[in-house]
């Protein structure tokens, strides 16, 4: 297949119920069987995956075998002293197999090689040898008396119904090395890209999605991958199409009472049919914005999942995708989630150097300005009460205190409270009308614009209305074009034009982002297109201390791990696997060069940031052999589904024990507090950890359990 850009052909995958190979055996040189395999909708074990078939006995015993997550090799008959009877399907009990336990057996690609001597058969999976089976002593003189004989090898799927795929399969001398197939022509494989996901809110393993009327419903984007098992982009002319199922039985989901189609493709501000907007791959990589006309609570408060699939090519499992289950919410609607809102207001205005610090749901940027949190749509995870734009507070302060006297929010210094939000919170309107925050606006935009910059508007716009991967690309052209100064004009006037102040951060690290990745690269590569993982590992970890100022804690053989998965490489990468991971890291490792969090990762006792873990480590740590552990018990994490320049790359978030005995995921909202403009004014702070616990909701550091 190799990795031009054509079209799959209809012989690079064939089901397993087709497969049919035929070989020669010789006793004396043996023989090596290597093939990819993807197993899907077997339910029944063990079931049989290939069988040797004898026409001259009419038997047809088992070869390979997967139970559970076991896989089985067996020897050939010709090979072994007991010859099988005509019809036989059945390989005596007593016989040896090799045998490899496999994590995730199914829904997965599997190399499979198997080497056939007179002496030895070897199982190897994913090219590394998984088992040897010595058959000296049941070794059968008499079965091949003219040094060979001849079978067939088949895929099946008989009653087990199992269903799979094989690609690649070969049948070649033993003098060849198995290793060097494996990597030879690696199959594909459909991925949603996690890092690119954007105005979606994630809720324990769900999405939860703006949708309903025209005039309600929310674009949100993603990207798909086209990738090789290695996790490498493949660049072939093909279409991906999304399409919207119930997640419950995957069956399409109705078109509106008004006729229209459930899922649309936004393109240019016209709303398509996502079945007839088929979107291009461009370098093993395709851009969704979408939008959900339906509501779950019109289909029986019903979920839905996004199903994304090549078009052309129905059928191909590992060429689908599907995405988390989805709750289609209207604007309005009150969270299903707890109505408890984290916040921190400080007496102090936030021009005079006091900021507000808080604690926010983690995920979606908000679109709204952040000064009146009522404004604020309930789906948006970054809730931040009484925090202003310096540039526009002055003309807001009265809205600001009237609001905060109203609800008895205020305290002294840093203080803390836990708020529960009203009843009546979406019908609370204490927001600017829409002239005064036109007004509002316009002047902080001619604040910045006095400045001077020499980005054109219209690429302000992009930025503002593109995903991340247009995002992404954007900054990769200006940060070479211009000046460290525009590029800080640039974030500016992002940040004013969308209604979030995180992507000012995430714009003024874009340079040193880049140049320093670029030279990181470089180093390890050494000019070749790709290096082995073990090799790159001292260079990254390099790297990231000098980045993280930190010279007294390196990171772990867990760390490595995580970094490879965020990679998406296994024993090699590639610079498409080390961008990836770098847009991942390099924003941790600058947030932990301030102050504020250095301390606490180079903290040993108590180590209050134990390292890079996912979100389900975090809630496995929290779960003890009799549940949850008590109410207050946390952890902090970097979120792994945040690169950069997603506005939440690189920060912080808690994992908790609430008071209901669920767990909670918030996004520690701190970036002003320690701001340099605090900093200038000398106003004094207390330490982070300090400030964690004195949040109601937190009371102790919890341990990460880790599994072995």
């Amino acid at each position: 297949m190799g990795e031009n850009n054509q079209i799959i052909g209809e012989d690079d995958y064939i089901l397993l119920k087709d497969f049919k190979v035929e070989t020669e055996v010789d006793e004396e040189k043996g023989f090596i069987l290597c093939f990819w395999v993807y197993i899907f909708n077997s339910n029944a074990f063990p079931s049989t995956i290939l069988k040797q078939v004898y026409a001259e006995t009419n038997s047809s015993p088992p070869l390979l075998v997967l139970d559970e997550k076991t896989l089985m090799i067996f020897p050939l008959t010709c090979l072994l002293n007991e010859a099988l009877g005509p019809g036989n399907t059945d390989l005596p009990s007593e016989v040896p197999k090799v045998s490899a336990a496999i994590e995730h057996p199914q829904n997965n690609w599997i190399h499979v090689g198997y080497e056939v001597s007179s002496d030895f058969v070897r199982l190897y999976i994913n090219g590394e040898i998984a088992g040897e089976l010595h058959l000296s002593s049941l070794s059968n003189d008499n079965s091949m008396p003219n040094g060979s004989r001849k079978r067939t090898l088949i895929g099946i799927t008989g009653d087990s119904n199992l269903q799979g795929f094989i690609h690649d399969a070969k049948v070649l001398p033993s003098t060849l090395s198995i290793k060097e197939q494996y990597v030879k022509d690696p199959p594909l494989r459909l991925s949603i890209d996690e890092s690119s996901i954007s105005d979606i809110e994630e809720d324990n393993g769900f999405w939860n999605i703006v949708g309903g009327k025209a005039s309600c419903r929310r674009i949100f984007s993603l990207d798909v991958l086209l990738l090789n098992t290695f996790g490498q982009p493949v660049n072939k002319e093909l279409e991906v199409v999304a399409s919207l199922l119930y997640a419950h039985n995957w069956l399409p989901v109705e078109k509106t009472n008004d006729e229209e189609p459930p899922l649309l493709a936004s393109c240019d501000g016209i709303e398509f049919a996502s079945c007839d907007r088929p979107c291009k791959l461009s370098k093993g990589r395709a851009s969704f914005k979408l939008k959900i006309s339906k509501l779950s609570s019109k289909c029986d408060n019903r979920q839905f999942c996004i199903k994304f699939g090549v078009s052309k090519l129905e059928g191909y499992r590992f060429l689908e995708d599907f995405s988390p289950s989805i709750r289609c919410i209207s604007r309005n609607r009150t969270p299903r989630t707890s109505t408890i809102v984290w916040k921190k207001i400080s007496a102090v205005h936030p021009v005079n150097g006091s900021q507000p610090f808080g604690l926010d749901d983690s995920s979606c940027e908000p679109k709204h300005n952040t000064v009146h949190e009522a404004k604020l749509s309930p789906t948006s995870k970054r809730v931040r009460l009484g925090e202003a734009k310096i540039s526009a507070v002055d003309q807001h302060s009265e809205e600001c205190n009237s609001l905060a006297s109203k609800q008895n929010q205020v305290e002294n210094g840093f203080g803390s409270r836990l708020e529960t939000r009203p009843e009546n919170f979406e019908e609370m309107n204490t927001s600017l009308s829409d002239s005064e925050s036109t007004g509002a606006r316009d002047s902080a935009l001619k604040s910045v614009s006095s400045r001077g910059h020499s980005v054109p508007d219209v690429t302000i716009f992009r930025y503002c209305l593109g995903g991340l991967t247009d995002r992404s690309l954007l900054l990769k052209e200006i940060a070479t074009t211009v000046s460290d100064e525009e590029i800080s004009g640039f974030g500016e006037q992002v940040s004013l034009y969308s209604g979030c102040s995180h992507h000012r951060h995430q714009i003024k690290m874009a340079k040193r982002l880049i140049d320093e990745g670029t030279v990181a690269w470089n180093l390890i590569s050494q000019n070749n297109l790709q290096v082995q993982w073990e090799s790159a590992v001292f260079e990254i970890e390099e790297q990231f201390m000098k980045i993280a100022s930190c010279s007294s804690r390196s990171l772990t053989q867990q760390d490595f791990e995580l970094l490879r998965k965020i990679a998406g490489c296994q024993e090699y990468m590639a610079q498409e696997n080390f961008e990836k991971m770098w847009c991942w890291l390099y924003p941790v490792a600058y947030t932990l060069s301030s102050d504020w969090v250095n301390e606490m990762w180079n903290s040993t006792s108590p180590k209050w940031i134990e390292g890079f873990i996912t979100k389900e480590e975090a809630e496995l740590s929290l779960q003890g052999s009799r549940g949850l552990q008590e109410p207050g018990t946390f952890i902090l994490r970097f979120p792994t589904s945040r690169s950069w320049p997603h506005p939440d790359a690189g920060s912080l978030v808690v994992t908790y024990v609430g008071t209901d005995y669920s767990l909670h995921h918030k996004l520690l909202s701190i970036d002003n507090v320690y701001s340099s403009g605090v900093r200038e004014k000398n106003v004094k702070v207390k330490p982070l950890q300090d400030m964690l616990l004195e949040e109601p909701e937190l009371s102790r550091l919890g341990r990460i359990m880790r599994r072995h």
